[in-house]
């Protein structure tokens, strides 16, 4: 009983101060950095939770490239980052600036033929840009009477009839630009068409660079005119 009190005691004097030690270690503030007890056996440990982490998560590679830094290069997003072809101008609200331009590039008022075609008749007429006529003529001038009026041929007829006499007053030289206008559903309607196709109106159709239609449309409205009696 003797000896082991005796090496009781020897046992506690030697790891005395050792404990004293790492007492004094634990009590000093969070600001220091605290030192190992045992940096020899340190050592190994940090190597082998570097190892550990190595082969979690890989080596890292310093060289690497970052791969999100090559997308600046694809064209994609050069077609992106470039400026719009489309003029939106327009939709910015800066009219004031936009206003002689347009005025300037306006095109001026072209002649216009006319071509009233109705049932019963067919009246060709050629007007100036300001709207004063220079010749009108209706089937009932060349000499048609009661209902040959509103025939193809007859319209056919005044139309090549008007167009001669314009080429003989010398107006086509004058006419840069032409407006057809066509009025009503009769037979008089192709058959003006088809003049302006044929060789006799090769003097004007190339110079038509708009055609409209003025057919009036009744919406309800008043009475209708008694139909027609011959």
């Amino acid at each position: 009983m003797s000896r082991s009190l005796a090496s009781r005691v020897a046992t506690q004097a030697a790891l005395l101060p050792r404990a004293s030690i790492c007492s004094a270690q634990s009590l000093r503030p969070f600001s220091h950095s605290v030192s190992r007890c045992d940096d020899s056996k340190s050592g190994p440990g940090k190597a082998g939770g570097n190892s550990l982490l190595s082969d979690i998560y890989g080596t890292p590679q310093a060289g690497k490239s970052n791969p999100m830094a090559g997308l600046s290069n694809n064209p994609i997003f050069k077609t992106l980052g470039t400026q719009s072809r489309i003029d939106t101008s327009s939709l910015m609200g800066n009219t004031s600036q936009q206003q002689p331009n347009a005025v300037a590039k306006e095109d001026p008022e072209p002649y216009h033929l006319h071509i009233y075609a109705h049932k019963h008749n067919t009246h060709v007429t050629c007007t100036k840009p300001n709207r004063e006529p220079i010749i009108s003529l209706s089937c009932g001038n060349l000499g048609y009477r009661k209902s040959r009026r509103g025939l193809y041929d007859s319209a056919y007829s005044l139309t090549k009839y008007v167009l001669d006499r314009l080429v003989h007053t010398g107006w086509p030289p004058k006419i840069d630009r032409l407006e057809l206008v066509l009025r009503g559903f009769g037979q008089g309607r192709d058959a003006a068409v088809k003049v302006l196709m044929s060789p006799e109106g090769r003097v004007l159709r190339d110079k038509i660079v708009r055609v409209a239609d003025s057919t009036r449309i009744k919406f309800a409205g008043t009475r209708s005119k008694r139909p027609r009696r011959l």
